[in-house]
């Protein structure tokens, strides 16, 4: 990992009252480099940054960062979890249903109207968890050529 990518990962585990450890950044590390990853996925490259780190670790280490608000868990259906770094913005997601391609939606009208669901029975909602399900464009051309 980088330095300046290391020391902005410290930096956000100080502002949340984390200590910084080295499992710590080299996942933050992982996660800043986008996508939707599994556990697996990231345990694989945090083992290509640190000596070693156990897969128990690697889910502690994400269970910790989601609590603080630094990883995002989705678990779409029939999907295992997946973590990103992008946070805090109530953005939804978009998966193929034939390779379970993820892609990032933001909200559908720009804002947090989904916030405000008609009939919530007093609860004060923080956050929507939207899934929208289709083909990605690869699989649409795949579709094709095999209509």
């Amino acid at each position: 990992m980088s330095e300046p990518v290391e020391d902005q990962g410290a930096a956000l585990l100080r502002a949340r009252g984390m200590r910084v450890t080295r499992p710590r950044l080299a996942v933050l590390g992982v996660l800043a480099g986008g996508g939707h990853l599994e556990v697996d996925e990231i345990a694989s490259a945090v083992r290509t940054r640190l000596d070693s780190v156990s897969t128990q670790a690697v889910y502690d280490v994400l269970g910790a960062l989601s609590r603080a608000g630094l990883a995002r868990r989705i678990e779409p259906a029939g999907s295992p979890a997946r973590f990103e770094a992008r946070t805090g913005d109530n953005h939804h997601h978009v998966v193929c249903r034939a390779c379970g391609a993820i892609a990032d939606v933001d909200c559908v009208h720009g804002a947090a109207p989904c916030l405000d669901p008609v009939g919530a029975g007093g609860f004060v909602v923080d956050e929507a968890e939207v899934t929208f399900w289709g083909l990605c464009p690869v699989c649409q051309q795949a579709k094709a050529a095999d209509d």
